[in-house]
């Protein structure tokens, strides 16, 4: 069990570090964030693109997280010379860094969705039965 014991000393150490890893983790673990990065990753994107790749972000939410990702030196923003103007985002070796976790997140939520859609259904109709 020593992945166990690893998971325990991870724990141990995020809880010690709480006031440090929790404003990282508020930059990193929000809405979209994973899934713009994961557009962006192997090549750079213009606006247009990354908002048709992402189903259902709007302008507005677009717009504020390539902002918060560029200010938290995640993504770069270059204006291309090209009429009209253009912009393209490209992730910078920072937000490269977030590749491996967040390809394992991915994975896991793609191996595991099923099975929290069946809990989640599950406590749904039990509260409901309790309520009957």
């Amino acid at each position: 069990m020593a992945d166990d014991t690893d998971l325990e000393a991870l724990s141990a150490c995020a809880l010690a570090n709480m006031a440090r890893v929790r404003p990282v983790l508020d930059k990193i673990a929000d809405k979209w964030t994973i899934l713009i990065l994961t557009v962006i990753c192997p090549k750079p994107a213009r606006f247009n693109e990354i908002k048709r790749r992402l189903d259902g972000i709007t302008h507005k939410a677009l717009a504020d997280a390539l902002k918060r990702l560029e200010r938290n030196g995640l993504v770069t923003r270059t204006v291309l010379p090209t009429v009209p103007i253009g912009v393209e985002y490209a992730i910078t070796p920072l937000g490269h860094s977030l590749r491996q976790p967040f390809e394992a997140l991915c994975g896991w939520a793609l191996a595991h969705g099923e099975a929290i859609h069946s809990a989640s259904t599950a406590y749904d109709r039990a509260r409901e039965a309790e309520r009957a």
